[in-house]
């Protein structure tokens, strides 16, 4: 109101006038200062955005290779790297340098050291020094230049065994700098250990095979049933220098045990005859078959000697079924034959026996409900992670994997460390390197903690690493063969080890199961989708004359439903179940009743023709069409009944009409609905329903006809002797006499039609 006096020219009181005053020095003192000042200095903002790096972070050093990662006495370490000045400086009289130290102790220590970033006094050792330094005269704002150091390993001050931290330095001068100072800085570990430990750790490492779903449940109608596949990605993981072929190439020189989804196996063999690819509304013929022969011939020379095992078909997502598919019928039953194809599959594609007593849920992350799921069908093993299964009692060591967990099910527990040591992108040779040194100095710190102690370890990586992923666990692996700290095991022996009575064996409760992994699950709408899916499949597969043909792409296509691989992909999974249940559906629909007009009977019987079409390649038997009656008073069908019923049996690609005796009582109109059902009773497809037209024929309007077709033939017959009697008496005279023989009348009726009435035809009596 004040505002508005103003305004009105209102004088307003001196206390307010001095308030005001008062208001306006306070508020105007800000600008005036900032008018004094000269220009304002950038936000906090804007500084951050554009400040460059300061410190011992102004230059960034990669370490691309070190060799050998584990030396021993007589080696030669090499480390080469990058440099790359990310300051707005030049660098200027820059020497690179190694720091080695301290010696780090446990799996803690070395779990704190990769964390440090930035160069640290005091922690830091200081630099090796000497000849073994590269001088980097001058490094350019934004300029990358690469370097090599190598160090006998003796004048590396490795006094004892164990785990030491490996730093790679650059010190230099800026022009903001005018001494020598730490300008960049990386870490990394050093195992040393150049003779064997007593007791060494068994080590077992899981190599996965497994892939997302790519074969549809569609086949070709040829005697093959050419398979069909909704792309062509999978040969790119096949073909040299793919995902999958790099697997191969490089598991088969590691001792691992392999874990492989039989699908897979099963997409693959099929790729290496005639398949084909859908293209939008169509499909092209397959031309990757030599791909997908030699991937199967390497793999099998891979895994002749090998241990395999073989998960239940299509990797199925445990914990999905027992978080949100367990109480849907029928989901169950789908692991149950997803895990006995799956043993058949890996013997018949790759001549070897797996086991198929494991199931691995997705990370390892388990509770009561999981582990349930998982040993309902038959498996009586479970690999876990050690991030699920927490130690609580506070054991100073790492435990061996095996664990009984009640019921005879035993959990295989795999480091969680060492299992997730890999992921992220190892594209990078930097960041390949570090993962290498850091899962090596792990391995051998797990092996110090009790060094009389032997323990068996299980890595379990993630399901479908990277080309790039599988390159750098193979080379940690390899660097493991001289066996100085381990020795490998496969994944059945491991499973066999003696448990280590301190270590925790109580499933966590379901609350505890990860928030992020419950949120990536099938929901329940799938299973009941696949549910429907099923129950149309089992009604379908009853009139098959060749089941086979349908249940076996169809039972497949629904196991590759609940697949692991379409977490983080619920769209694409949702699609898939779609495009199952759709082309099962159109299936199903070459089997129908053709549509039927109105009928008319005249009479009081007659005979009503169904035509049932059959458009599939192979034959159909064991359906029943039922025929009732909407008014049984007027119209009866066969005995005098309501309902009447007649099997059918029908060729490939053939049609049948079924006909069914009708009797009429009264004039009028009787719906009538045709059905199919299956023998068992189970509706099969769409009704259909026509209109009966009854017009029965009275005694006397009988009579009156019968009278005029009497009539009728009396007059034909005068007509006809008086024209005999005619033409006699002209032939007499031209034959001699003789009367010419009358020819057989022709026929005025056309041979019985088979076809199903047209509208408004009347039918046979």
């Amino acid at each position: 109101m004040a505002e508005a006096a103003d305004f009105q020219g209102t004088n307003p009181s001196p206390a307010r006038r001095w308030l005001r005053r008062t208001a306006s020095l306070i508020v105007g003192a800000p600008l005036i200062a900032g008018l004094l000042a000269g220009p304002a200095a950038p936000s906090a903002q804007a500084e951050g955005a554009t400040k460059a790096p300061t410190g011992s972070r102004t230059v960034d050093v990669s370490l691309d290779t070190l060799a050998p990662s584990a030396p021993v006495e007589g080696d030669t370490l090499t480390v080469s790297g990058t440099l790359t000045n990310k300051g707005k400086k030049t660098v200027t009289d820059a020497e690179v340098d190694l720091r080695v130290g301290p010696r780090l102790s446990g799996r803690g220590a070395v779990d704190e050291a990769a964390k440090r970033t930035g160069y640290q006094p005091g922690s830091d050792p200081a630099k090796l020094g000497g000849s073994y330094t590269l001088k980097v005269p001058k490094l350019a704002s934004g300029v990358s230049q690469d370097f090599t150091l190598a160090v006998p390993v003796d004048k590396l001050d490795l006094d004892a065994e164990g785990v030491y931290q490996l730093g790679v330095s650059l010190t230099g001068r800026t022009t903001d700098y005018a001494y020598d100072q730490v300008l960049g800085i990386q870490r990394t570990f050093l195992p040393w250990q150049p003779e064997d430990t007593k007791s060494k750790t068994k080590l077992t490492f899981l190599w996965p095979l497994i892939a997302t779903a790519h074969v549809t449940a569609e086949t070709g109608s040829d005697e093959q049933q050419t398979p069909v596949f909704a792309n062509d990605d999978l040969a790119l993981e096949l073909a040299p220098g793919g995902r999958l072929e790099q697997l191969v190439s490089l598991g088969r020189q590691l001792p691992v045990t392999w874990v492989i989804d039989p699908d897979l196996l099963a997409s693959v063999d099929a790729m290496t005859k005639n398949y084909r690819v859908k293209v939008g509304d169509t499909t092209v013929a397959g031309t990757n078959q030599a791909i997908a022969k030699k991937w199967l011939t390497d793999l099998q020379a891979a895994v002749k000697d090998g241990k395999v095992v073989a998960l239940p078909f299509a990797d199925p997502d445990l914990a999905s079924i027992a978080h949100r598919g367990k109480n849907v019928s029928g989901a169950l039953s789908h692991l149950q034959t997803a895990t006995e194809v799956a043993s058949t599959t890996v013997e018949t594609v790759l001549h070897v026996k797996p086991s198929t007593d494991f199931a691995w849920p997705v990370d390892g992350a388990i509770d009561p409900s999981v582990v349930d799921v998982a040993t309902s069908a038959g498996a009586h093993k479970v690999i876990a992670r050690s991030d699920s299964l927490e130690e609580t009692g506070g054991l100073p060591y790492t435990p061996t994997s095996a664990r009984p967990i009640g019921g005879g099910t035993t959990a295989v527990v795999s480091d969680y460390r060492l299992s997730t040591a890999f992921t992220g992108d190892m594209s990078k040779a930097g960041a390949s390197t570090l993962a290498v040194q850091k899962f090596l100095a792990q391995t051998l710190a797990v092996t110090e903690q009790v060094p009389d102690k032997e323990r068996s370890i299980v890595v379990a990586p993630q399901r479908t690493p990277t080309a790039a992923q599988a390159q750098t666990m193979a080379r940690a692996l390899q660097a493991l063969t001289a066996e100085h700290w381990t020795q490998p095991l496969d994944l059945t022996a491991a499973a066999d080890q003696k448990p280590d009575a301190q270590a925790t064996t109580k499933v966590p409760r379901a609350s505890q199961y990860p928030k992020k992994l419950r949120s990536q699950e099938l929901p329940t709408q799938a299973f009941q989708d696949i549910r429907t899916t099923q129950d149309s499949l089992n009604s379908f597969q009853i009139i098959l004359t060749q089941p086979d043909r349908v249940v076996t792409p169809f039972g497949n296509a629904i196991n590759r439903s609940v697949s692991t691989s379409w977490r983080g992909r619920p769209l694409e999974a949702q699609r898939y179940r779609d495009d199952v249940r759709t082309y099962l559906q159109g299936l199903t629909n070459e089997v129908q009743l053709i549509t039927k007009s109105d009928v008319t009977l005249s009479g009081r019987s007659a005979t009503i023709p169904v035509t049932v079409q059959n458009k599939l390649v192979q034959g159909v038997d064991h359906l029943v069409l039922r025929l009732t009656s909407g008014n049984a008073t007027r119209l009866k069908l066969n005995d005098g009944g309501a309902v009447a019923e007649k099997p059918v049996e029908i060729a490939g690609g053939h049609s049948q009409s079924v006909k069914f005796d009708a009797s009429a009582n009264a004039n009028g109109q009787a719906q009538v609905t045709a059905r199919l059902f299956t023998t068992d009773g189970a509706p099969y497809g769409e009704e259909m329903t026509f209109t009966v037209k009854v017009s029965e024929v009275t005694p006397t309007v009988l009579l009156v006809i019968a009278g005029g077709l009497l009539l009728l033939v009396l007059a034909g017959i005068r007509m006809y002797t008086h024209r005999k009697r005619t033409v006699a008496g002209g032939t007499a005279e031209n034959n001699g006499g003789e009367p010419e023989q009358p020819s057989d009348p022709t026929p005025d009726t056309g041979p019985e039609s088979g076809n199903p009435s047209g509208p408004g035809e009347k039918v046979d009596r």
